[in-house]
């Protein structure tokens, strides 16, 4: 057992909230317009298939990789309670858990690359020309893939001690320099298809290699370096429950976006192509709504290793009234400008209209998901990793109950309203939960 001081973990104020979140938010902003100068590059080739391969190959790659999400969510609950306890040495050796998932998990896709890429393929077909490109794309890409998930790790251990600013220099870093190479190998040097994914591996082992240095103090102490530690067989064992559970959970939630597709889809071209233009509305209020949870995330786990059942509530009602300010403020900019938003994104006008339909379900879904939202984020820093999987497979049953309900009558009205209602039903059922949470600080 390492040895615990008391730190102090300072007042919770509004300034503190938000020089936490802002960084995420920004972070955010980052992702895609590095999607869209990959798309842009190769698109001056003149030719539709690397488009398509590039795009196949990302969100194949992107699919797996969130496969290891939970090791940001699980890394930031457990480091958070950790300095909250003041348990320094295990808050080092967190990291380096976390870095050996990460390796791992990477060289395990590496290893596995050749059916897993197969299976994908099989699963989203393309022309012969598309997936050999995006063939070549990932195989070059795959082998950062031990530094793309490493890092995930890093940005949850980051978060957990508030160095947001850390995250988005690490972003920007990263996105930055993928930009740049990628412009210099598809256009001056002609790569093509191959310049951008040898772009972006370079770019997720030097940001892996930055993460590491932000993470120098860790390596000043002995903790992240001794195996007693390390190993020890009651915190791996917690660990790998933690971040069990979480992966679960994420999995029940991904079904749930991914059966949405593929229902809309069974109403045509034209509602597939305006619910994917919706869902972006659904995208831009997750990353306004990451920096709180974020938020929620840090300030909840550090006031669980204290045993501050006050700072708990306190975290919760503030972090929860910024995010619910977020998205009153989106849901009015969606409500009143939602129609030039849509026209931005497509000019198909029978897209155009068909998008405008549903824009009402677009506009209600932030406010309907906002306390599932932030639950989620309260939640995974008090590492209630079993409620929060239990709470999504009663919410995801529910979704399913309302599809089999509504979707045969309602058409894609009923498929808005059964995703509307899963989001109310996490949101019901994590806070019916939230009173044994706050039991567990006193306990």
């Amino acid at each position: 057992m390492t040895q615990t001081t008391p730190v102090p973990l300072g007042e919770i104020t509004h300034t503190r909230v938000l020089r936490i979140a802002i960084p995420i938010v920004l972070s955010n902003i980052t992702v895609p317009v590095l999607g869209a100068v990959d798309t842009g590059v190769v698109g001056q080739l003149g030719l539709p298939g690397p488009i398509g391969a590039v795009g196949l190959g990302a969100i194949i790659l992107s699919a797996v990789y969130w496969i290891f999400g939970f090791l940001r969510m699980g890394t930031v609950g457990l480091t958070s309670q950790a300095l909250g306890a003041g348990d320094r040495g295990e808050v080092s050796a967190l990291l380096t858990r976390a870095l050996l998932i990460g390796v791992a998990g990477g060289a395990a896709l590496i290893v596995l690359q050749v059916p897993l890429f197969w299976a994908a393929l099989r699963a989203a077909p393309a022309t012969a020309e598309v997936e050999a490109l995006s063939t070549g794309y990932m195989r070059v890409r795959i082998w950062s893939a031990p530094a793309a998930i490493a890092i995930y790790g890093i940005t949850g251990w980051l978060i957990a001690q508030e160095r947001t600013r850390a995250v988005l220099l690490l972003q920007l870093w990263m996105n930055g320099l993928n930009i740049v190479l990628d412009l210099w190998f598809v256009l001056g040097l002609d790569w093509g298809v191959q310049g951008v994914a040898i772009a972006t591996f370079l770019a997720e082992w030097s940001g892996l290699a930055l993460g590491l240095w932000f993470c120098r103090a860790a390596f000043a102490r002995p903790g992240w370096r001794d195996p007693a530690l390390v190993f020890e067989p009651a915190r791996l064992k917690h660990m790998m429950a933690v971040n069990g559970d979480i992966l679960i959970r994420s999995l029940l939630l991904q079904a749930m976006f991914v059966s949405f597709l593929f229902i809309g889809s069974s109403f045509g071209d034209v509602t597939l192509a305006a619910n994917q233009v919706l869902m972006q509305f659904l995208t831009f209020s997750a990353f306004a709504l990451d920096g709180f949870a974020f938020t929620a995330e840090t300030l909840v786990g550090q006031a669980m290793g204290a045993r501050a059942r006050d700072r708990i509530r306190r975290a919760a009602l503030m972090t929860g009234g910024w995010g619910l300010g977020s998205v009153l403020v989106l849901s009015l900019v969606f409500a009143t400008a939602g129609g030039a938003i849509i026209d931005l994104m497509t000019t198909a006008p029978e897209v155009r209209v068909q998008a405008r339909g549903f824009l009402a379900y677009a506009v209600a879904a932030p406010l309907a998901g906002v306390a599932a939202f932030m639950l989620d984020g309260i939640f995974i820093g008090a590492t209630a990793s079993r409620d929060m999987r239990n709470m999504m497979a009663v919410s995801f049953a529910i979704y399913a109950a309302a599809l089999a309900l509504l979707v045969p009558t309602l058409g894609n009205h009923g498929l808005w309203l059964a995703l509307l209602i899963s989001f109310v039903a996490r949101a019901v059922t994590l806070g019916l939960r939230y009173p044994a949470l706050e039991a567990r600080a006193s306990g």
